[in-house]
């Protein structure tokens, strides 16, 4: 009898996470959301899965999100980690709140659900985690950042992760959007894209899915440009 393959998304009440929710349950996966919205909890009962109103800053939420998913498919195969938008401004002008705010959504937004769910994934021998971060970690840009720092830094905790978890047959890897149909569109910034064009969300949840499947069972600890060929440093 076949194993049901379960997909936890985390802030995948709209956007980019939804696309990659929507995408996953097209691919056969059973689906757990969480979103602080509520948006999360109604995209689960459209797609036949579980959704849970809550925070990825809370270790609370995410254990119930979790616990819930466990209690009722006894796995999970993939967390895919999205998040929201951090504090903007002049480097020289953040606050500490706003760099401790920045760290909470584009880092430790992987930290918390990770610490929570990749245990169980060691224990089944199997498990893929994705990330979804920036393509501005290696070349950043003044306009982002919050975002550019923290996510520079989980490239670091994915290959750490990526390394201690390998033989566990666990793997973990980040998808890095350029400009994507769910920001707003402006003529500047499409100029700056080789392909002359916004990336789409569904872009964006079709690499997740490859990354969540067996086709990709030898890659790990690697950050995926998806990006219309914009950023095209090493």
């Amino acid at each position: 009898m076949s194993v049901e393959k379960v997909a936890v998304v985390v802030a995948g009440g709209s956007g980019m996470g939804a696309a990659a929710a929507k995408r996953l349950a097209g691919d056969g996966f059973k689906v757990a959301i969480l979103s602080s919205s509520g948006k999360g909890e109604a995209l689960a009962t459209e797609l036949g899965g579980l959704g849970v109103t809550g925070s990825n800053q809370s270790n609370d939420d995410l254990q119930r999100l979790v616990d819930l998913t466990l209690d009722r498919w006894g796995r999970i195969d993939v967390l895919v980690n999205s998040g929201g938008h951090g504090p903007r401004a002049p480097i020289l002008e953040i606050t500490d709140d706003q760099w401790h705010t920045g760290l909470d959504i584009y880092l430790m937004n992987v930290i918390r659900p990770t610490r929570i769910a990749a245990p169980h994934m060691v224990k089944q021998k199997a498990g893929a985690i994705i990330n979804i971060s920036t393509a501005w970690i290696v070349e950043p840009s003044p306009m982002f950042p919050t975002s550019a720092v923290f996510r520079a830094g989980l490239a670091a905790y994915t290959k750490i992760f990526a390394n201690t978890y390998a033989a566990d047959n666990v793997r973990m890897n980040n998808v890095l959007p350029g400009w994507i149909d769910s920001l707003p569109a402006t003529e500047e910034r499409r100029d700056s894209v080789p392909m002359q064009r916004y990336g789409t969300s569904d872009e964006i949840a079709a690499t997740i899915a490859f990354l969540a499947s067996e086709g990709a069972g030898y890659i790990t600890g690697q950050n995926i440009r998806v990006d219309g060929g914009i950023i095209r440093a090493i």
